[in-house]
């Protein structure tokens, strides 16, 4: 049942992750595309995050960066960053702020 706690907790977790920077591009995840779900259960946020290359060398630095910025909200006990590339991440993922900023169309 969705109730307005978990409402709030989850439009927290998309800001909290829209400040996690890629520092290679220099943009938030959210704007690339990377985050693939988030669930709320009980105090546990699970987000499912890709990479746009699975062997993408910035892969563990983004997740650990999500957990801990994740550990930190009210409300949350436990924060798990699952690696997951199914579907490939691809370009048409990123928000059109991302695209017109990296020149891609």
């Amino acid at each position: 049942m969705d109730t307005e706690p978990n409402r709030d907790l989850e439009a927290a977790v998309r800001d909290v992750l829209s400040q996690v920077i890629d520092p290679e591009l220099g943009l938030p995840i959210t704007d690339l595309g990377l985050i693939y779900g988030v669930e709320i259960d009980d105090g546990t946020v699970t987000v499912d995050m890709t990479t746009t290359t699975p062997v993408c060398p910035l892969g563990s630095y983004l997740a650990q960066e999500a957990e801990a910025r994740l550990r930190a909200l009210a409300g949350v006990d436990r924060a798990v960053v699952r690696a997951v590339h199914e579907p490939p991440w691809s370009p048409e993922l990123m928000s059109e702020r991302a695209r017109t900023i990296l020149g891609i169309r």
